[in-house]
């Protein structure tokens, strides 16, 4: 916020006289507040008959897809669930105390260059709070807080600086280069993400202050691009305790396409016709161009909605819509959840989703529904929401090995599939190495497993993390023992 006053200094004074201390008094004469929630957002009465209006219209979910990020091409699912976001499902208090957060969280992991942080800042400018930061920049209090001594104000006094992810409370908290980030600076996040607090001791002073804000990170492959052969827990670059806690992960990868690039090449060249058009027309005198031809130009990248209005939309969408689930939508669902729980009933199969999974469906569920200033969330909104989790649970934890659907693929870092592996290889140095306890070297170990089917990159792999691990020790130059 910003305050405008008068500064005003008095002298302290004590039992033994005139102190020669100071303190300094603001008198206030206005405050305007710069950043806004969406309680603080005004939508007069023609906005809010407007957006009643357009609530009712049968196509309103595809004109607010078609206002998020229309300069960008594609990526469908990836604008739906950002819209998704912007939301929100319902937060729940439970009698005993516990949170249980309404705020959506989604993360994109992506080659370089394709729009990730444009995705980011165009979703903090629709957002009613609206916080963007960048990962390579930001220290853990940065993010959070931080105490620092206010020589100008406090009197050299301890005081709390809030980070970006308390400041966007109520809002949505963008962060790119997520990936950058020291991991000291990515454990602070583990709390904000979940529990949407952050927990402050530091310089005598011990608080806790509210983070309930949605997070839209980005972040690229560990090796600067993906391979499609290998999981994602293995190519990003973060803790599987922070990849957990996002609702929804989508990869986005740069693949030569014809079809595909020709369509995007075609929308950059028209966004930058219309852009030149719209210079030349305000800067040249007689250029020869009007305002129908620059309104025609602008109208392949114009969202349908403008970002004021979005912003309205949204902020009377969480002030007003609380919609309950119905009975149908509830059971599509929960069959749908339990239907991916079961194929990890087989001892020999991995574990598809956890419970975090469902919560993500029904916080996703609810989101759909205020779109339409709904009460209830309908079947409708069950299978869009089914169909985009479906996508995100494709892309995330199915296991290029096995083709099967792994959550630990992101719960804990390491497939079934992996640890099967591993388990194989470390029994195959104990029945190598016998009872004396030889060590075994390495291309002994690698041939005798390639003539069971094993790669050797695979087998390679194993065998460091084995000795990360500390079940396997490097004896002398690659012989290996099992502890």
């Amino acid at each position: 916020m910003v305050i405008v006053g008068i500064l005003r200094s008095y002298q302290r004074v004590t039992q033994q006289g005139k102190s020669t201390a100071f303190d300094l008094i603001l008198e206030t004469v206005s405050v305007e507040i710069e950043e806004k929630g969406f309680e603080e957002i005004e939508v007069t009465k023609e906005d809010e008959q407007l957006i009643k209006e357009l609530s009712t219209h049968p196509g309103i979910y595809t004109k607010l897809m078609g206002s998020v990020a229309p300069t960008i091409y594609g990526y469908d699912e990836v604008k739906e669930a950002m819209a998704l976001q912007l939301f929100g499902g319902l937060p729940i208090d439970t009698p005993d105390g516990l949170r249980i957060r309404g705020d959506i969280h989604v993360l994109l992991v992506g080659d370089p260059g394709v729009a990730k942080s444009q995705c980011l800042r165009y979703s903090r400018r629709l957002s009613p709070r609206g916080v963007f930061t960048s990962g390579k920049g930001s220290s853990a209090a940065g993010l959070t807080a931080t105490a620092v001594k206010d020589n100008e104000f406090g009197g050299g006094r301890w005081t709390l600086e809030a980070g970006a992810l308390v400041l966007a409370d109520m809002g949505l908290a963008c962060v790119d280069e997520l990936d950058k980030m020291e991991v000291e600076d990515r454990s602070a996040m583990h709390e904000a993400l979940e529990q949407q607090t952050v927990t402050i001791n530091k310089a005598g002073i011990n608080t806790t202050l509210k983070a309930r804000c949605s997070v839209l990170g980005a972040a690229n492959p560990k090796y600067g691009r993906f391979d499609k052969f290998e999981p994602i827990g293995k190519q990003i670059n973060l803790p599987p305790t922070l990849l957990s806690r996002f609702d929804l992960i989508f990869i986005i990868r740069d693949e030569p396409n014809t079809a595909q690039d020709t369509a995007v090449s075609a929308h950059i060249f028209n966004a930058h016709i219309a852009g030149e058009l719209a210079l030349r027309r305000k800067n040249v005198r007689n250029s020869g161009i009007t305002e129908e031809q620059v309104t025609e130009a602008m109208s392949i990248i114009k969202p349908v909605f403008d970002v004021e209005f979005m912003r309205k939309y949204i902020a009377y969408a969480r002030r007003t819509s609380y919609p309950l689930i119905q009975p149908d939508a509830r059971k599509m669902l929960n069959d749908f959840y339990l239907s991916l729980r079961k194929l990890g009933e087989d001892p020999d199969t991995p574990l598809p989703v956890t419970a975090r999974q469902l919560e993500a469906l029904i916080r996703c569920a609810e989101a759909s529904a205020r779109t339409r200033l709904s009460s209830e969330a309908t079947i409708e909104d069950a299978k869009r929401v089914i169909r985009i989790v479906t996508v995100s649970l494709n892309q995330v934890i199915r296991d290029p090995q096995t083709g099967n659907l792994d959550s630990d693929l992101i719960n804990t870092g390491m497939g079934k599939s992996q640890r099967d592996r591993i388990r194989v290889i470390l029994e195959a140095v104990r029945s190598l190495q016998g009872g004396n306890g030889n060590s075994v070297p390495e291309d002994l170990l690698t041939q005798t497993l390639e003539k069971e089917g094993f790669k050797k990159e695979y087998i390679l792999d194993a065998i460091a993390k084995l000795k990360t691990a500390g079940d396997l020790i490097e004896v002398s130059n690659n012989r290996f023992r099992v502890v």
